[in-house]
Protein backbone atom coordinates (compact mmCIF):
# COMPACT_ATOMS: atom_id res chain seq x y z
CA UNK A 1 0.00 0.00 0.00
CA UNK A 2 1.69 2.89 -1.02
CA UNK A 3 1.61 6.16 1.37
CA UNK A 4 0.87 9.17 -0.37
CA UNK A 5 3.29 12.11 0.14
CA UNK A 6 2.94 15.82 -0.77
CA UNK A 7 5.27 15.64 -3.44
CA UNK A 8 3.23 13.34 -5.50
CA UNK A 9 -0.23 15.19 -5.47
CA UNK A 10 -0.27 17.28 -8.89
CA UNK A 11 -0.92 20.53 -8.97
CA UNK A 12 -1.02 21.62 -12.51
CA UNK A 13 -3.78 21.28 -14.13
CA UNK A 14 -7.44 21.95 -14.02
CA UNK A 15 -10.32 19.82 -15.55
CA UNK A 16 -13.10 21.22 -15.50
CA UNK A 17 -14.58 24.46 -17.39
CA UNK A 18 -17.82 26.68 -15.35
CA UNK A 19 -20.41 23.59 -17.49
CA UNK A 20 -18.71 20.46 -16.93
CA UNK A 21 -18.03 21.72 -13.45
CA UNK A 22 -21.14 21.92 -12.81
CA UNK A 23 -22.97 18.76 -13.84
CA UNK A 24 -20.05 16.97 -12.30
CA UNK A 25 -20.78 18.06 -9.23
CA UNK A 26 -24.60 18.09 -9.62
CA UNK A 27 -24.18 14.31 -10.48
CA UNK A 28 -21.63 13.56 -7.57
CA UNK A 29 -24.11 15.60 -5.44
CA UNK A 30 -26.83 12.83 -5.77
CA UNK A 31 -24.24 9.87 -5.26
CA UNK A 32 -23.70 11.62 -2.04
CA UNK A 33 -27.22 11.81 -1.47
CA UNK A 34 -27.91 7.81 -2.40
CA UNK A 35 -25.29 6.77 -0.45
CA UNK A 36 -26.80 8.80 2.90
CA UNK A 37 -29.90 6.96 2.19
CA UNK A 38 -28.65 4.03 2.59
CA UNK A 39 -26.49 4.36 5.42
CA UNK A 40 -29.69 6.20 7.21
CA UNK A 41 -31.55 3.43 5.90
CA UNK A 42 -28.97 0.06 7.52
CA UNK A 43 -27.72 2.61 10.41
CA UNK A 44 -24.35 3.11 9.61
CA UNK A 45 -22.32 5.56 10.56
CA UNK A 46 -19.26 7.71 8.77
CA UNK A 47 -16.91 10.29 10.05
CA UNK A 48 -15.22 12.03 7.40
CA UNK A 49 -11.76 14.08 8.34
CA UNK A 50 -10.94 17.21 6.36
CA UNK A 51 -7.42 18.81 6.84
CA UNK A 52 -4.94 20.58 4.28
CA UNK A 53 -3.41 24.09 4.25
CA UNK A 54 -4.87 27.14 5.37
CA UNK A 55 -7.09 28.79 2.27
CA UNK A 56 -6.82 25.18 0.56
CA UNK A 57 -10.21 25.00 0.10
CA UNK A 58 -11.73 22.37 2.29
CA UNK A 59 -14.64 25.14 3.76
CA UNK A 60 -16.13 24.74 -0.10
CA UNK A 61 -15.67 21.17 -0.39
CA UNK A 62 -17.51 20.89 2.84
CA UNK A 63 -19.92 23.24 1.56
CA UNK A 64 -20.69 21.17 -1.86
CA UNK A 65 -20.20 18.02 0.55
CA UNK A 66 -23.10 18.84 2.44
CA UNK A 67 -24.80 21.20 -0.04
CA UNK A 68 -27.78 18.86 -1.04
CA UNK A 69 -27.93 15.74 1.26
CA UNK A 70 -30.40 15.67 4.45
CA UNK A 71 -28.78 18.15 7.06
CA UNK A 72 -30.59 16.33 9.94
CA UNK A 73 -28.38 13.46 8.81
CA UNK A 74 -25.28 15.23 9.35
CA UNK A 75 -23.10 17.38 11.40
CA UNK A 76 -20.12 19.30 10.40
CA UNK A 77 -18.22 19.75 13.45
CA UNK A 78 -15.71 22.87 13.26
CA UNK A 79 -12.43 22.21 15.42
CA UNK A 80 -10.27 25.44 16.62
CA UNK A 81 -8.09 25.16 19.71
CA UNK A 82 -9.11 23.56 22.99
CA UNK A 83 -10.76 24.77 25.55
CA UNK A 84 -9.18 25.25 28.92
CA UNK A 85 -11.45 22.68 30.59
CA UNK A 86 -10.00 20.52 27.64
CA UNK A 87 -6.21 21.64 27.65
CA UNK A 88 -6.13 19.43 31.41
CA UNK A 89 -7.58 16.56 29.51
CA UNK A 90 -6.06 13.64 26.92
CA UNK A 91 -6.46 15.90 23.45
CA UNK A 92 -8.53 12.56 22.02
CA UNK A 93 -11.35 13.60 24.79
CA UNK A 94 -13.30 16.70 22.76
CA UNK A 95 -13.60 14.69 20.27
CA UNK A 96 -16.01 11.42 21.76
CA UNK A 97 -19.28 13.21 22.26
CA UNK A 98 -18.43 14.39 18.20
CA UNK A 99 -19.06 10.53 17.65
CA UNK A 100 -22.04 10.30 14.84
CA UNK A 101 -24.85 8.45 15.38
CA UNK A 102 -26.41 5.57 14.04
CA UNK A 103 -27.21 6.49 10.15
CA UNK A 104 -25.75 9.59 10.12
CA UNK A 105 -22.66 11.24 9.19
CA UNK A 106 -19.93 13.80 11.55
CA UNK A 107 -17.92 16.08 9.27
CA UNK A 108 -14.46 17.34 11.17
CA UNK A 109 -12.77 20.42 9.76
CA UNK A 110 -9.67 19.74 11.05
CA UNK A 111 -9.51 17.19 13.68
CA UNK A 112 -7.44 15.52 16.30
CA UNK A 113 -4.42 15.31 13.89
CA UNK A 114 -4.13 18.82 15.30
CA UNK A 115 -1.93 17.02 17.64
CA UNK A 116 0.87 16.06 15.08
CA UNK A 117 0.59 19.25 12.91
CA UNK A 118 -0.12 22.99 14.53
CA UNK A 119 0.64 21.91 18.07
CA UNK A 120 3.69 19.46 17.31
CA UNK A 121 4.98 22.44 14.73
CA UNK A 122 4.68 25.66 17.49
CA UNK A 123 5.49 23.16 20.18
CA UNK A 124 2.08 22.94 21.78
CA UNK A 125 2.83 19.58 22.69
CA UNK A 126 6.38 18.37 23.74
CA UNK A 127 7.94 15.52 21.09
CA UNK A 128 7.75 12.61 22.74
CA UNK A 129 3.29 13.59 23.17
CA UNK A 130 3.54 14.14 19.13
CA UNK A 131 5.17 11.45 18.63
CA UNK A 132 3.26 9.03 20.82
CA UNK A 133 -0.21 10.34 19.01
CA UNK A 134 0.67 8.54 15.99
CA UNK A 135 0.51 5.04 17.87
CA UNK A 136 -3.17 6.85 19.82
CA UNK A 137 -4.62 8.37 16.55
CA UNK A 138 -4.19 4.82 14.99
CA UNK A 139 -5.51 2.62 17.39
CA UNK A 140 -8.38 5.35 18.33
CA UNK A 141 -9.31 5.18 14.36
CA UNK A 142 -9.15 1.15 14.42
CA UNK A 143 -11.46 1.49 17.79
CA UNK A 144 -14.28 3.23 15.74
CA UNK A 145 -13.57 1.43 12.16
CA UNK A 146 -14.02 -1.95 14.31
CA UNK A 147 -17.10 -0.74 15.58
CA UNK A 148 -18.18 -0.34 12.50
CA UNK A 149 -17.58 3.34 11.76
CA UNK A 150 -16.30 3.86 8.27
CA UNK A 151 -13.76 6.49 8.16
CA UNK A 152 -12.59 8.91 5.22
CA UNK A 153 -9.49 10.94 5.96
CA UNK A 154 -8.97 14.15 2.97
CA UNK A 155 -5.56 16.44 3.01
CA UNK A 156 -6.14 19.28 0.69
CA UNK A 157 -3.03 20.65 -0.69
CA UNK A 158 -1.56 23.55 -2.43
CA UNK A 159 1.18 25.23 -2.98
CA UNK A 160 3.15 28.06 -1.84
CA UNK A 161 2.22 30.62 -4.31
CA UNK A 162 -1.54 30.18 -4.46
CA UNK A 163 -2.04 29.99 -0.72
CA UNK A 164 -0.35 33.73 -0.95
CA UNK A 165 -2.69 34.75 -3.89
CA UNK A 166 -5.51 33.32 -1.70
CA UNK A 167 -4.53 34.95 1.43
CA UNK A 168 -4.20 38.19 -0.08
CA UNK A 169 -7.78 37.88 -2.04
CA UNK A 170 -9.48 37.71 0.97
CA UNK A 171 -7.86 40.75 2.70
CA UNK A 172 -9.14 42.89 -0.13
CA UNK A 173 -12.71 40.70 -0.10
CA UNK A 174 -15.40 42.28 2.93
CA UNK A 175 -17.17 39.21 3.09
CA UNK A 176 -13.86 37.55 3.25
CA UNK A 177 -11.81 39.21 4.83
CA UNK A 178 -12.72 37.33 8.34
CA UNK A 179 -11.34 33.78 6.96
CA UNK A 180 -7.99 35.35 7.27
CA UNK A 181 -5.75 35.98 10.59
CA UNK A 182 -2.60 36.52 12.10
CA UNK A 183 -2.33 32.77 12.89
CA UNK A 184 -3.15 32.28 8.76
CA UNK A 185 0.53 34.39 8.38
CA UNK A 186 2.13 32.91 11.13
CA UNK A 187 1.33 29.34 10.03
CA UNK A 188 2.56 30.76 5.95
CA UNK A 189 6.17 31.57 7.95
CA UNK A 190 6.63 27.69 9.12
CA UNK A 191 5.27 26.18 5.44
CA UNK A 192 8.72 23.92 5.68
CA UNK A 193 7.88 22.47 9.00
CA UNK A 194 4.61 21.60 7.90
CA UNK A 195 5.68 19.88 4.82
CA UNK A 196 7.61 17.93 7.23
CA UNK A 197 5.11 17.20 9.77
CA UNK A 198 2.56 16.53 7.12
CA UNK A 199 4.12 13.69 5.44
CA UNK A 200 5.08 12.57 8.64
CA UNK A 201 1.53 12.06 9.38
CA UNK A 202 0.77 10.92 6.18
CA UNK A 203 3.51 8.10 6.66
CA UNK A 204 2.53 7.43 10.18
CA UNK A 205 -1.28 7.21 9.96
CA UNK A 206 -2.23 5.78 6.40
CA UNK A 207 -2.99 2.54 7.35
CA UNK A 208 -4.72 0.06 5.46
CA UNK A 209 -8.14 0.25 7.15
CA UNK A 210 -8.37 3.96 7.13
CA UNK A 211 -6.29 5.77 4.42
CA UNK A 212 -5.62 9.12 3.45
CA UNK A 213 -6.65 10.87 0.11
CA UNK A 214 -4.19 13.70 -0.59
CA UNK A 215 -6.69 16.48 -2.89
CA UNK A 216 -5.19 18.93 -4.78
CA UNK A 217 -7.36 22.45 -4.10
CA UNK A 218 -4.82 24.22 -6.68
CA UNK A 219 -7.58 24.62 -8.65
CA UNK A 220 -10.75 24.93 -6.46
CA UNK A 221 -13.57 23.31 -8.52
CA UNK A 222 -11.48 20.46 -8.94
CA UNK A 223 -10.61 20.13 -5.07
CA UNK A 224 -14.72 20.17 -4.77
CA UNK A 225 -15.71 17.47 -7.19
CA UNK A 226 -12.70 15.44 -6.50
CA UNK A 227 -13.36 15.33 -2.15
CA UNK A 228 -16.86 14.42 -2.94
CA UNK A 229 -16.16 11.69 -5.05
CA UNK A 230 -13.10 10.30 -3.17
CA UNK A 231 -15.60 10.43 -0.37
CA UNK A 232 -18.61 8.51 -2.41
CA UNK A 233 -16.64 5.57 -3.63
CA UNK A 234 -15.30 5.34 0.16
CA UNK A 235 -18.81 5.69 1.48
CA UNK A 236 -20.03 3.09 -0.89
CA UNK A 237 -16.72 0.76 -0.08
CA UNK A 238 -17.40 1.13 3.29
CA UNK A 239 -13.78 2.14 3.93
Amino acid sequence: MKTPRLADVDLSRSFFDKESYQVALEEVQLRLLRVQTEYFKKERRAIIVFEGRDAAGKGGAIKRLTEKIDPRGVKVWPIGAPSADEQGRHYLYRFWDKIPARGTLAVFDRSWYGRVLVERVDKLAKKPEWKRAYREINAFEKMLSDDGVTIVKIFVHISKKEQLFRFKEREKDPYKNWKISKDDWHNRKKWAAYDEAIDDMLRETHTRDNPWRVVSGQFKWNARVESCEVIAEALENGR
